[in-house]
């Protein structure tokens, strides 16, 4: 695609200065991966490139902890119990969930009805954050494949209204054509296929609708980098736009969020990093001009290598493990540290 793509640094609400104004335009996704990704070193992770076409490539590693939906499903169905009081205080805060979802132009919903959909949504948080922006419950789909993370959402107040349904973020079953947004924030991770997800978002959305997708930003910081490859997916910001671009959406932008005590240090990687936006055309009315193959979740998901398998399991726990830690770390290192330092 020739369309321009936007990348606007910010943190969320209270983390200091934002740069609204000092947004990157950038012309190509080489300018792109020169600006951003130059130190990523990237051979010396354990990430290698796989894909269903040529286009679609996705990133994986073959010692990957989460590799396949049924994977993500068994780590939900304990971590639904403490999702909203655990997790979401380190790595999605309500700040970052506004900061996020401005670029969706919810707030168009108090002026005229916006059928939302929002894909992995888990305990319904990011759909609250859809309902505050001004969104009517009546109009939203939240669909998950957790049925725990979905029987937590359907007890908010703020959601009685919603459509709450388990579903496949990679196989929608709704017609081409049927919402005006696409929302997904924190689910990209567990997708087999990131591509074919994007895809599938690009199809579900009607002529001149938006995607907003939030997900987690890859580490340069060795370890970090080691850890988050073992745990779970951690796309770069150039494959976020390469994946929208691929799918056939324009006008794609990307913008930088992340807890306000990190002080916009991004080295660690973030497990909800950035809110990357793309529109689908008005003349673009149907499918993706991308096709793809098979589904990878088609595939065998039993590993059969019991040695590969409990190093999976090691390794995927303890990397976890060490992302809860990080938020803690860094946010004793804004406690103690002058605020004139910067973490960058």
């Amino acid at each position: 695609m020739n369309a321009r793509t936007t990348v606007v640094r910010t943190r969320a609400r209270g983390g200091g200065e934002r740069r609204r104004g000092g947004a990157l335009r950038v012309g190509s996704r080489r300018d792109l991966h020169s600006s951003f990704l130059s130190r990523e070193g990237r051979k010396r992770s354990l990430r290698t490139t796989t894909g269903s076409s040529a286009v679609g490539e996705t990133t994986s590693s073959p010692f990957r902890l989460i590799q396949h939906k049924q994977e993500a499903w068994w780590f939900y169905r304990y971590l639904s119990q403490v999702y909203d009081h655990i997790v979401n205080p380190g790595h999605w805060t309500k700040d970052m969930r506004e900061d996020a979802l401005e670029p969706a132009l919810l707030h168009v919903a108090k002026k005229r009805p916006l059928k939302v959909i929002d894909v992995g949504g888990g305990t319904g948080f990011s759909t609250t954050g859809i309902v505050e922006a001004g969104g009517s419950p009546e109009n939203i789909t939240l669909v998950d494949q957790s049925p725990h993370q979905l029987a937590k959402a359907k007890k908010k107040p703020q959601l009685q209204g919603c459509t709450i349904m388990e579903g496949d973020a990679e196989n929608l079953q709704f017609p081409t054509n049927t919402f005006d947004r696409y929302v997904s924030c924190g689910s990209i991770e567990y997708w087999p296929d990131p591509q074919r997800g994007i895809v599938e978002s690009y199809r579900v959305l009607k002529p001149g609708g938006m995607a907003c997708m939030v997900g987690p930003v890859h580490p340069t910081h060795w370890l970090s980098r080691f850890m988050a490859d073992a745990w779970m997916l951690f796309p770069t910001e150039a494959e976020y736009i390469k994946w929208f671009e691929a799918a056939g959406f324009s006008s794609i932008k990307l913008k930088r969020i992340g807890p306000k005590w990190y002080r916009g240090c991004r080295k660690h990687g973030l497990i909800m990093g950035c809110s990357v936006t793309g529109v689908k055309k008005l003349s673009a009315e149907g499918e993706s001009p991308l096709k793809l193959g098979e589904m990878k979740e088609n595939k065998a998901k039993t590993e059969t290598n019991k040695f590969k398998l409990l190093l999976r399991v090691v390794l995927g726990s303890l990397a976890g493990f060490y992302y809860f830690v990080i938020p803690v770390y860094m946010w004793l290192k804004n406690l103690l540290l002058p605020k004139s330092v910067s973490f960058v």
